[in-house]
């Protein structure tokens, strides 16, 4: 059932995007209207990853989007922010699928690793022909990435890797795998490293199970003395910097994102709301009550629009710190969760069922809600950073 979707743009924010910006998000726009809507409650359904839209998605440029060269598209961030807006408000397991081949993988090759391996991997990722993972968060390890137990011995001419990760997107379809991991002999310095998926002693299992994300392959990883030779370190990487670089940069598009499941949920309830009648043989958007959740609903969407925008021109701009970007992520997917909650309970029963997108979205947000840095992690990283004290 459900209803086509109107657009969402109460204080007349297309007005602040230019001609670039709108052919963006409307070609998003589109290509979930086309390809994901008719599809994405069978595949949550059997817990199906839609891979086969993964090739045109690489033939518009989805992949790497804001990155230079390389064939990637090299569009402006808020250009960027747009399409994942689309592509969640189809649904969260897609721009999770995306942006983890953009921002966690050939992010951090573009930034932190050698020509040779940027002309290797980042033309076949900028396509889809290749696909990535980013191995950080480990069984026992989740907001304290710092505490990782996934080691690197340097050996002859290369490195050993053993270690576990889990909680990876994508991790059973990679080809390649972003992994984190403590040198030996570098006093434990964090460190990435490219592990292709087929070498000896590295597997890949999915977690089943999920009443989230269920259209978005989720994995665990195993390393066991898996031989790399010296050229599969990212040579620029150093640090729990680096991996906290390329999270703030999907940590950005989740801003955006959020939206999109939020702008989802408001415009199935609005519409809803005026088809649905109850007492007086009125629509029950007649009701002062459901008038007040629905202001509440595009009251809240209009400001994250307006943040993410800022947050966006800031780093288009280069003036953007990573306390804005937990701003951002805190404040949406917050908005976005409690805006798929009250759709539910504008929907009534129906609300729990898959003829509307509702219920899907809220599961997926209590994921998006904890990944990439939790409610509370952000909120310390905004305390830390308008008190000047650490409290983690």
């Amino acid at each position: 059932m459900g209803f086509p979707f109107q657009g969402v743009d109460f204080i007349g924010f297309d007005a602040l995007l230019n001609d670039d910006e709108l052919m963006a998000r409307d070609t998003a726009r589109q290509f979930v209207e086309d390809n994901l809507i008719p599809i994405i409650e069978q595949c949550n359904r059997d817990g199906r990853f839609p891979q086969e839209l993964v090739a045109p998605m690489g033939h518009l440029g989805f992949f790497g989007a804001s990155l230079e060269g390389y064939g990637c598209a090299g569009m402006s961030n808020v250009e960027y922010g747009l399409v994942m807006q689309e592509l969640e408000r189809g649904d969260s397991g897609l721009r999770s699928f995306v942006s983890v081949q953009s921002a966690l993988v050939m992010y951090p090759i573009y930034t932190f690793g050698t020509a040779q391996q940027k002309d290797e991997w980042l033309p076949k990722l900028a396509t889809g022909e290749k696909l990535g993972c980013f191995g950080l968060t480990e069984p026992d390890f989740g907001s304290n990435p710092g505490g990782m137990r996934t080691r690197a011995r340097h050996v002859g001419d290369g490195y050993i890797l053993n270690g576990e990760k889990m909680w990876i997107t994508s991790g059973s379809i990679a080809d390649v795998a972003i992994v984190w991991a403590k040198v030996d002999d570098e006093e434990d310095r964090v460190r990435g490293f490219l592990v292709e998926t087929d070498r000896p002693g590295f597997s890949a299992y999915d977690v089943h199970g999920k009443w989230s994300l269920r259209a978005s392959v989720t994995s665990g990883l195993s390393l066991q003395d898996v031989h790399l030779p010296a050229s599969n370190l990212l040579p620029g990487s150093g640090g729990l910097k680096s991996p906290l670089m390329c999270l703030n940069q999907a940590r950005y598009g989740i801003s955006w994102g959020a939206i999109g499941a939020a702008m989802s949920c408001y415009d199935t309830a609005r519409q809803y709301a005026l088809l649905r009648k109850q007492f007086r043989d009125a629509p029950i958007a007649s009701h002062q009550m459901v008038q007040e959740k629905l202001a509440w609903m595009i009251g809240e969407i209009s400001k994250a629009q307006l943040l993410a925008l800022h947050v966006g021109r800031l780093k288009d701009n280069d003036k953007l710190s990573f306390e804005h970007i937990s701003l951002a992520k805190r404040n949406n997917v917050w908005m976005a969760l409690e805006c798929a909650r009250l759709a539910r309970d504008l929907l009534g029963a129906n609300g729990i069922t898959d003829d509307y997108p509702i219920m899907r979205h809220m599961m997926n947000l209590e994921s998006v809600k904890t990944y990439e840095g939790t409610q509370d992690i952000h909120t310390l990283i905004i305390g830390q950073s308008i008190t000047g004290i650490a409290a983690y």
